[in-house]
Formats: structure tokens, sequence, C-alpha cells
């Protein structure tokens, strides 16, 4: 089989790099050690939540397959800080994690130019130098050649798993490790480094009583994640919220000696925004109870999800301080908690494309660049696919910078300031969240994924159509003038007689739906394109201010460095500086204005350098 590229790992990440690949016409093989587990979730059985949930639409915008997955395997929908901004406003939602996993295998099987093989790669293939990627080794012995390579082994490679004093070579519960290809990075001069994350018990429905539970629904109407599906209709399951108590706490802490994870046998850095309940209770001894969310794993199962309270204590443990939780006093426990520690590559070995710096044509995505959660992880795979498919057509690489995508934030922070525990993508990372909206992720990202060749003429068209509405919205409301009439159906209009209904609607006390009321032309047109500029329009004065921060930002990115920049013949600049600046190998000004270490004024004595073309 002649190939064009090679796909290591069938996670969410490898699910995006293989698809855009294969979309972008080129033969690719994905490699997986299970093809029966692509796309399984590991952890909690939901897509989206705050900055996730923006990942997963520009996903969709640049022509990924996450959105699409989910909108037909959700089984509840809501929208996060409906009270808050919109720019930390986000879309999560429970999925069916079967059906989820069956529908990513499924589109992976019928995708032309894709090919799914099952074997576990152990060692990569390069030319005579060492610097160019020419494919892979299997455990079985096969040997693949191709012209680009992404690696995407998330939490398996050289992975252990721990459950008190037990512990196994095993990425997830009863699934082997990926045994041999962590040493061979190691042998090829990779830094590769140990993380840790862990996983709650899953508990049977049935033996739950939900009566002392507090119940959480989802919004009634369950809205999509990609731009191209226009309704979701699917069934809308409750979670339900619960809390330890002091008897738990107490619990924990008479065996915290038999957690792994004091125990000293995980050396690798688990996540910080994620603690164990052994983690929660030893750090937050104040905190007199933590709450924990029972999830549903799907529609043909009765198992649920504890999330909130992973453990890696002896399952006897687990058993005994889950017991103490309201409603769960009569649990049965279909799979206990378990840490897991594995390989990492530090991502600051990539270029802001994700191919290495070390090896041509080898690109790396998702948990092995550090990072935790499924939205992360498909996002990286999706600019991996992206980026191999432009290195083998010898085109420039697309990078998305912090102003154009959360995807953008997420890569520029793990290839410029590395990360030594699982990255997790927040809002408050975003500089530029304003403009960062979920509901704008197709008029930033749709035209970039139909130059990569991701996004077809419908799809463009259905964008151009947007803007004409959103457009059109813009003048009526340009146009049309606030009468006296008007004050008597809306009392806060009388402060605006003579104004646009534009103007009007700056006022924080006059809504959209309050001037659709007023006049027939605005009342046709669709509700979320009336949401879109309302949004606009309330948050102008913010937005304008933050363009003016993107253009000074951009103007520092467009300042490019050389690939081959000297640094150890820079006069002037800081020994540390040199040295980050020499490691991290900067694309731009910007970029290196960002890494630890370099200050200001090596920024200045670099801006005089490149000036003088040193």
């Amino acid at each position: 089989m002649d190939l064009d590229a090679i796909v290591i790992g069938g996670g969410h990440t490898g699910i995006e790099a293989s698809l855009a690949l294969s979309r972008l016409g080129f033969e690719t093989l994905l490699i997986t050690q299970n093809p029966d587990v692509i796309g399984k979730m590991s952890c909690n059985p939901a897509i989206g939540g705050l900055a996730k949930g923006n990942l997963v639409r520009e996903i969709d915008a640049l022509g990924g397959e996450m959105a699409k997955l989910i909108d037909a395997t959700m089984i509840q929908f809501r929208i996060l800080n409906k009270s808050k901004g919109p720019a930390v406003q986000a879309y999560r939602a429970q999925a069916d994690k079967t059906a989820y996993s069956l529908l990513a295998k499924w589109t992976l099987e019928r995708e032309k130019n894709l090919h799914v093989f099952q074997d576990t790669v152990v060692d990569l293939t390069t030319d005579s130098s060492g610097r160019r990627i020419q494919g892979v080794l299997t455990e079985r012995g096969r040997i693949f050649k191709a012209r680009t390579v992404v690696l995407t082994t998330g939490t398996f490679m050289e992975s252990r798993i721990f459950i008190g004093e037990y512990s196994g070579p095993s990425g997830r519960l009863g699934e082997p490790a990926a045994i041999g290809l962590g040493k061979s990075l190691r042998r090829m001069g990779f830094d590769v480094g140990r993380l840790k994350t862990g996983t709650p018990a899953r508990a049977l429905r049935s033996s739950l009583i939900f009566e002392r539970m507090t119940e959480q629904p989802g919004d009634d109407e369950m809205l999509p994640f990609s731009f191209s599906d226009s309704k979701v209709n699917r069934p809308n399951v409750p979670c339900y919220i619960t809390y330890t108590t002091a008897e738990t706490h107490r619990i924990i802490e008479e065996n915290i000696d038999k957690s792994p994870l004091y125990g000293g046998k995980i050396v690798g850095v688990g996540p910080r925004y994620c603690p164990s309940i052994e983690d929660k209770v030893v750090r937050f001894p104040e905190r007199q109870r933590h709450q924990i969310f029972v999830e549903p794993e799907g529609l043909s199962t009765e198992e649920v999800y504890l999330n909130g309270i992973s453990s890696s204590l002896p399952e006897d443990v687990q058993e005994k301080f889950l017991k103490t939780v309201p409603g769960f006093e009569k649990i049965e426990i279909v799979r206990p908690g378990y840490a897991v520690e594995y390989d990492y590559l530090n991502p600051t070995q990539l270029y802001p494309s994700l191919e290495t710096k070390r090896i041509k044509g080898l690109f790396v995505a998702g948990q092995t660049n550090g990072t935790s959660g499924y939205e992360e992880a498909a996002a990286q795979g999706l600019m991996a696919g992206i980026n191999a498919g432009m290195f083998l057509q010898k085109k420039p690489p697309l990078i998305l910078s912090r102003a154009d995508a959360y995807i953008g934030v997420l890569i520029d922070d793990l290839v410029t300031l590395g990360t030594e525990e699982p990255y997790r993508l927040f809002t408050s990372r975003a500089e530029y969240r304003l403009a960062l909206r979920h509901d704008t992720a197709d008029l930033r990202l749709l035209e970039k994924g139909y130059t990569a060749g991701l996004k077809g003429d419908e799809e463009k068209q259905r964008l151009q159509e947007k803007i004409q509405n959103l457009d059109e919205i813009r003048e009526i409301l340009k146009k049309r003038k606030v009468h006296e009439s008007d004050t008597a159906h809306l009392s806060a209009l009388k402060h605006h007689p003579g104004k646009s209904f534009e103007q009007a609607l700056r006022d924080p006390l006059i809504k959209m739906k309050d001037l659709t009321a007023l006049d027939d032309e605005l009342a046709k047109r669709r509700t979320k394109y009336l949401k879109y500029v309302e949004l606009d329009i309330k948050y102008e004065g913010y937005i304008k201010r933050q363009k003016e921060q993107v253009k000074r930002f951009e103007r520092m990115e467009k300042k490019r460095i050389p690939e081959d920049f000297n640094y150890a013949l820079a006069a002037g600049l800081s020994a540390e500086a040199r040295e980050k600046l020499t490691k991290i190998r900067p694309l731009s000004v910007g970029q290196a204005s960002r890494i630890q270490g370099v200050r200001p004024a090596d920024v200045a004595v670099l801006l005089v350098l490149l000036k003088k073309g040193v």
C-alpha cells in the first residue's frame, strides 16, 4: 500500500487528523490498537464546556467532525454561563458515549482515501540523516512507509494504571498500553516526560437513590454545535447533583497512605483543574463538601459517571467512601476509579504548525502534547491533519493566531510556553475573547477551512447568506427611528425618541426582542441572527477597543524572525533570553515576547537587530 500519511491513534485527535488528511485527497492509514474503541470517551461522557465549547464550534467552522458527532448523539444540552457576558458563554452536551464512538468509527470507515488498521506502533523510521520521517514500525513487525506521520497516542504511550496497591500497563482499564514508542522517541532525542490523569468510578443507575439528589435538567431547546445543522432532535435526559460529606472525607483521610498518588508510586504531575477526590480533601481541608455530578453514559446502558470524584484509592475504600454520599448508600460499582500515568512530549519541541523541529514531516497532537480534554485533543488533531496536508502539498502551514481563535491560543500556549502539567483551555487564557464568541466561529474561520480544502462551495454560500442577513438586520436597525407611538408599547424607549433602533439598542434596558415586537421587518428575521447583531451592538465599545489591541498584536506577529537566526551572536540579549529563544525558535517577535524569561528589553534588542538585518 502506497501511503501519503499515517496517523497513530484512534482517539479524538486521530479522528480529526485522519479525516482532514483523507478529505484533502491523501491516502491515509490510521493505525490503532483497537478499532472498536475509536472515539471512546475515556472520562466524562460530555462534549463542550467553557472555552471547550468554543473549540468544538471552531473545529466545525474549519471542516472538522466533532460537532457533527455530538449533534447526532447528545442526550442533554445546556448553554453555560447564561447569566454572564456572551464572551464566556458556551455550549455543553452530554453524549451517549457508545453511540458517539460507533458513529466516529463508521464515519472513518466510510471515508474515501482512509484505511483503518489494527496494530501498535513501536517505532518511527526516518531517512539516513534521522531528520526526515519515512514511516513506522509496528509491534507485529510491519513497516509502513509514508511521507508524513501524525502522532496521537493520548494516554497510552508507556502508560500504567493505578488502583491502590495494584498497577499494570494500561491506557484505560482493561486496554493495553502502547509499549515501545516512548523509548524510541527518547532514543531519537526528544524531551519526553510523564503526566498523570484519573477517572472516577462508574455505578449502576438502578442502585442509586435519585430522590436524595438534586435534578439538573438540560435546556428545553437543544442547539446544534455544527453550523451545518439547523436543529437537533434528540432525547433529553437529566443529570443529578449530590455532595460528599464529612464522613466521606474522614474515610479518605484515614486511607490516604493507600493512595498511589501520595505513596510515591506516581511521578507524573496531575491536572490542576480536575483533581482527584484525594487531592481535594488534602488540599482544601476547609471545604465541608465537594460537588458530584451524576451523568448518564448513554441510552443503552445503566452505567452512570460520577463526575467530580475521581480516585485511585483501593477498590474497597472507594466503595466505602462512596456509600457515605447522599443517594449512593446502596451504590453498586461497575468500574472502579483509577489513575493513569503516561508519556508525553514537551510541546516546545514543535512549530506552531505542530510539526516537530527535530524530524521533518512528523506532527504531534493531542494529549501527547500534554493537554487534557477531548476538545483540546480534537482541535490539535484537526490542525495537525491540515498542516500535514499542507506539508505534502509543499504549501505554507495554516497557523491560527491568538486573535483568530481559541485554537490559536491553545497551540500558541503549548509551543511557546510548554507545559509540565495537563493543560486545560479556559476563556481567561484568551486576551481577545470578546472577539472569539462561539457564534462567530464560522465568520472567523470558515473561509480558512475553505481555502485549506475542507469546506465546500455550499458551506461558503451559507456563510455569505449569513453575512448578508446580518448586514440587512443592521441596516434595518439604522433606518428605523423610534416614534412616539413606540413608547406606549415600551416605556424604556421614552428616552430615545427620534433615535435609530440601533442607538436605542445600546441601552441596557432595551432588548432585541422588544424591538422585533415593534417592527415587522425585524420580526421576519431568524432569532439567532438577531441575537448575534444584538450582542455586537451592545458590546460595540468593548469590541472596538479590543480590535485596537488586536492591531497592535498583529503588528508584532508580522515581524518575522528567520528560522536560522543566530541568537548566540545577538549582542544585547540577556543570557536567559538567548537560551530560551534558541530553544523555542519563535517565528515572530510577537511569539518571542510571550516566552517566559524574555523581557521587554530583549524584545527591543531583537527588533533593532532584525531591522539591521543581523
